[in-house]
């Protein structure tokens, strides 16, 4: 299978919270959209969270709320942070999950657990990002 982008927009869920509860005007929610790497997590067989740099996390201004251990795909095993909740929108699709902040990435990666939430699958047939449950072609692999 290749290696599959996808265009994501990150936004602080925080924010987005207080625009439901009048406290805030929408203009103001802290966001980002970019290209994420699709990380579906199965040449480890983990569970892959959604994965950002720190200045991705400053940029959204999102708290840290603790600490995970994780193993990388190089099999180096590091603590790194974890934010408070993160929304990933994803054309008509969305979710709010917490990230991992890996100093230095140099791609943000969307993994298998926003993937299941938003409910998109790799289609290795046609090597694209598809709605696990209908035909709808979301993006192609690079």
């Amino acid at each position: 299978m290749g290696i599959v982008y996808a265009e994501i927009t990150l936004k602080n869920a925080i924010d987005a919270g207080e625009v439901r509860r009048g406290h805030l005007a929408e203009q103001e929610v802290r966001g980002i959209t970019l290209q994420a790497l699709v990380d579906t997590g199965s040449g480890t067989g983990a569970q892959s969270p959604l994965v950002i740099n720190e200045e991705i996390r400053e940029a959204l201004g999102l708290n840290v709320r603790g600490l995970r251990r994780t193993e990388l795909a190089d099999g180096a095993k590091q603590t790194y942070q974890v934010t408070e909740p993160v929304e990933v929108h994803r054309q008509d699709r969305e979710t709010a999950c917490p990230a991992l902040v890996v100093p230095g990435a140099r791609e943000v990666l969307l993994g298998a657990i926003p993937l299941e939430d938003l409910d998109l699958v790799v289609d290795p047939v046609r090597q694209a990002l598809t709605g696990a449950h209908g035909d709808e072609v979301l993006c192609m692999v690079k």
